[in-house]
């Protein structure tokens, strides 16, 4: 007997003894991270939809506005080429300080949440760069659609449009 006179199941009577194995522990915990990687996922998907379909708008609108000046340019001899890099140009200096902006905060964010495994990997520069050469490409192909139809409409419609 102990020497405080009680037995080893007595200490505590009224809490129940309750056990798990580690292995099921970090089973459960790495699938619990799947589950969120999985919706994770689709509402990333999601909302590159939502900002390609801004993007398309918003290409769609700079079109628009500047029907005239497209005009202008094909009566000049611009090329549909230099039409469409003219209208994207914009778009790139716009994706290019999102860039800048969100790189260290995602860095910082995605760090922060790495320290909380006991094994983890370092972040290379790669795992920002590629993504967003990724994101240049879809915005490439959401505004060349609307650039390229501006650019092959004819100069005369566009120039006596009011």
């Amino acid at each position: 007997m102990p020497a405080s006179g009680l037995s080893g199941t007595d200490s505590f009577p009224v809490i129940p003894f309750d056990y798990s194995f580690l292995d099921e522990r970090f089973d459960n915990q790495y699938r619990a991270d799947q589950r969120f990687g999985q919706v994770f996922g689709f509402f990333t998907l999601l909302a590159i939809l939502v900002a390609c379909l801004g993007l398309f708008g918003l290409a769609s609108f700079t079109t628009a506005q500047r029907t005239k000046e497209i005009g202008i340019r094909k009566v000049l001899g611009a090329s549909v080429g230099s039409i469409v890099q003219l209208l994207y140009r914009e778009f790139a200096v716009l994706m290019l300080v999102a860039f800048v902006i969100a790189t260290p905060l995602s860095w910082y964010a995605v760090t922060r949440w790495l320290q909380g495994y006991a094994f983890h990997t370092d972040l290379s520069w790669w795992l920002f760069v590629i993504p967003f050469l990724l994101v240049l490409l879809i915005a490439w192909l959401t505004v060349s659609f609307q650039s390229v139809k501006a650019a092959l409409m004819n100069p005369v419609k566009s120039l006596r449009s009011e």
